[in-house]
This record gives structure tokens, C-alpha cells and sequence, in this order.
């Protein structure tokens, strides 16, 4: 049985023109970048030319580009850093919908007497930039918001926060795990200080982060012991995955309207089709503006395992939200941040597509999945009872 994969939000096929890439930097050309030896030297070109590359997605300069292992690190150490940077300032702004590696960090802080603002959302999923400049004071060392939500890919306003961000003096880091390669960033026109991403969202392998850091921006590495990556991160370069993000992020910037046009297309087809063949269905974030690959959609009176768990029987893989929080029966402090009700909570699946995604796998999708929807109804008293009042 051929997959279909529609969970791209959690991780995505690494590109095989990225494989080749980086195949070479394993057996043959495995010299450490460091090292002052030929051999060594022409590693370091590459290595060189990947952070360009990567710089060229964001519209940034090279020596912006600081080498992670995740985008996971790369919050924390941007998190850890505007806390060292500001040692006298105990406040950070946040929001409600972050993903665990924002929110776990500023929670664990908050029991280390750091004030903590958690921003909310309206039942769109989207900020209100007003309780921003409300919250904002002389003690907050840091706004950390991300630049798109991973369950509902709504977008925030980040530039117009990073302005705010500045004109009280803190700095302003971003996640973008989940843009960058799906939306135009442009750092050089940007407020922004800091930003997040991570390779296997944007078909590099698992692994690979970036921090970039605005030139001037005051910076404490998280990572010490080493003087890579201009003494910002210590430990020697996962050189083969780092060539691959370099790789990864030109195809992005190549494939860029495509995946305005053609997966936004596909996205909204599926998601048009599956609200008028199933009853009683809402699409979270579906009045925001939104990343061209995501869909959110809530049905009532359905468990949103049994869904995933039948859709899989048929080869369809989709999610119940962030793959870090999968597992847990609660509902997705995402969804219970904007308000969505808990008989659609339960029973909502995000669908993520990407530029290996075709037509044909969204027709499956959309004949498979009212069936399903109407079997599990069916079992459950309470979905029988409500429907059948209709």
C-alpha cells in the first residue's frame, strides 16, 4: 500500500537533488571544516556556500547564519541568550499557541521567578497586538512569538510585533519553523533579532536548525567548548545535513510560488470538498490568514484518534496537531487557546501538504474520509442522537 503522506507540519521527505547533495560528505569528502588541512578546507567551502544559501531563503547575510542541531535549540538558545544579554530584566511575552520548545522553556522559567505573559488568541487563532503593547514594559529582555502556528498554520503580524518588540528596547525572536520555505521572508527589511528554523520541515533531513541572528543583535552562545560558528555554537558542524539545508533552502526559494499557488490550491480544494460532503464541521484559523499548505478541521462528535487510526488503515497519514504532543488525550492547548469547543477539539485532524503532494492523493482523501466520518458517528450514541435531531 502506497502512502499518502499529508503531515508535512511534522516532518517532510528529505528532497532526493538534497540527498545527493549531501551523500558525498559521509565516505568521501569527510573532513572536519575546522581543520587547517586541504582536506579539511574543502569541506569549509561548502559549509560556506550552504550558510549562504540559507541566508539567501531569508534575505539575510551569511554571517547571520548560526548552525543548530534543530529548531528546538535554536528557541532555547535564543531564549537563554536575551535572558543572559538582559541579566537586570525578569519579564518575557509569549503567546498561547506556541509550540512546546517555546512554551516548556518560559514556563520552566516562570519557576525561576521570571514573569511570564502568555498573549491570547482570538477563536481565529490569531493575535491581538493591542494586549502586545499592553504587556510590553522596561523589564521584558524578550517577545518570542512564532511567525506561524503548526496545528492551524495561521500567521501572525510578527513584523508589526517586532516593531513594538523594539520601541521598548527588548528583543524580539520568532519561530518560523513552519514558514520559512512556504512564505517570502525578507530579514533585510525585517525588525526582527532572531529567528528559528529547522531543516526537516523543509524536505532537509532531521537534525539541522538555524538561528539566525541579526548583525549587532547582542548574543550569549547556549552551546560553549568551541569556536564554530564564530564562537555562537561549540561542537563540530554536522557537515553533511548542514550542506543539505544549504541545498534544501535553494530548492525552497526556487519552488516558493508553487507552493503559494499550486499546494494552496490543493488545500483549499480538499478543504472546500470535506466541509460539503461532512456535517457539522468548522475549519480552525479558517477566517485568518494562513500558510498555503495547512488544514485544520474540527468534527463534531468524533474522537480525532479514531479518525487518524481508519485513515491509516486506508494509507492516509495526517495528525491531531504537533507531533511533539502527540500521545497525550487532551485536546490541543492550540485549539483550547482559541476557544473551539471540546466536541470539536476532540475530533479535529490537521492535514499538511507540500509540493510532493498531487491531486490524486486529494481525491483519495476526499472519498475516503466522509465514510469514516459517518462509521464513527454511527458507534457513538451521542453523535447519533445530535445528528439525528438534524
Amino acid at each position: 500500500m502506497k502512502e499518502i503522506y499529508l503531515d508535512n507540519n511534522a516532518t517532510t521527505k528529505v528532497d532526493e537533488r538534497v540527498f545527493e547533495e549531501m551523500r558525498p560528505y559521509f565516505c568521501e569528502l569527510y573532513g572536519n571544516p575546522s581543520s587547517m588541512h586541504f582536506f579539511g578546507g574543502q569541506v569549509q567551502k561548502k559549509v560556506d556556500e550552504a550558510r549562504s544559501r540559507v541566508a539567501a531563503l531569508l534575505g539575510a547575510l551569511p554571517d547571520e547564519i548560526v548552525f543548530t542541531a534543530c529548531g528546538t535549540e535554536s528557541d532555547n538558545a535564543a531564549i537563554r541568550s536575551a535572558l543572559e544579554v538582559f541579566p537586570e530584566k525578569r519579564h518575557i511575552i509569549t503567546s498561547r499557541v506556541e509550540h512546546p520548545a517555546v512554551l516548556t522553556q518560559c514556563r520552566n522559567l516562570s519557576k525561576r521567578g521570571y514573569r511570564i505573559t502568555e498573549l491570547n488568541v482570538d477563536s481565529e487563532g490569531r493575535l491581538d497586538l493591542e494586549e502586545l503593547k499592553a504587556a510590553i514594559d522596561n523589564d521584558t529582555a524578550l517577545v518570542t512569538l512564532m511567525y506561524a502556528n503548526n496545528e492551524t498554520g495561521v500567521i501572525f503580524p510578527i513584523e508589526e510585533a517586532a516593531k513594538i518588540a523594539k520601541e521598548k528596547g527588548a528583543l524580539f525572536h520568532t519561530d518560523a519553523v513552519q514558514a520559512v520555505g512556504k512564505i517570502p521572508l525578507n530579514m533585510a527589511e525585517s525588525a526582527i533579532d532572531m529567528l528559528s528554523l529547522s531543516g526537516h520541515k523543509l524536505h532537509a533531513p532531521k537534525g539541522i536548525g538555524v538561528l539566525y541572528v541579526r548583525r549587532g543583535t547582542p548574543f550569549r552562545p547556549f552551546l560553549v567548548g568551541g569556536h564554530q560558528e564564530r564562537g555562537r555554537r561549540a561542537g563540530t558542524e554536522n557537515t553533511a545535513s548542514l550542506i543539505a539545508l544549504g541545498k534544501a533552502c535553494e530548492l525552497a526559494h526556487v519552488h516558493m510560488e508553487e507552493e503559494r499557488v499550486r499546494v494552496r490550491e490543493m488545500r483549499d480544494r480538499l478543504e472546500r470538498e470535506l466541509t460539503a460532503l461532512i456535517p457539522n464541521t468548522r475549519i480552525n484559523g479558517g477566517g485568518a490568514d494562513r500558510l498555503p499548505n495547512t488544514l485544520s478541521i474540527a468534527m463534531e462528535f468524533v474522537e480525532g484518534e479514531g479518525i487518524l487510526l481508519l485513515l491509516s488503515e486506508k494509507g492516509i497519514c495526517a495528525s491531531s496537531g504537533s507531533a511533539c504532543t502527540s500521545g497525550s488525550l487532551e485536546p490541543s492547548h492550540v485549539l483550547r487557546a482559541m476557544g473551539v469547543p471540546f466536541t470539536c477539539a476532540h475530533g479535529s485532524i490537521r492535514f499538511s501538504l507540500s509540493r510532493f503532494t498531487t491531486d490524486a492523493e486529494i481525491d483519495t482523501v476526499i472519498r475516503e474520509l466522509p465514510p469514516i466520518i459517518k462509521r464513527l458517528r454511527d458507534m457513538s450514541p451521542f453523535g447519533r442522537e445530535f445528528l439525528g435531531k438534524q
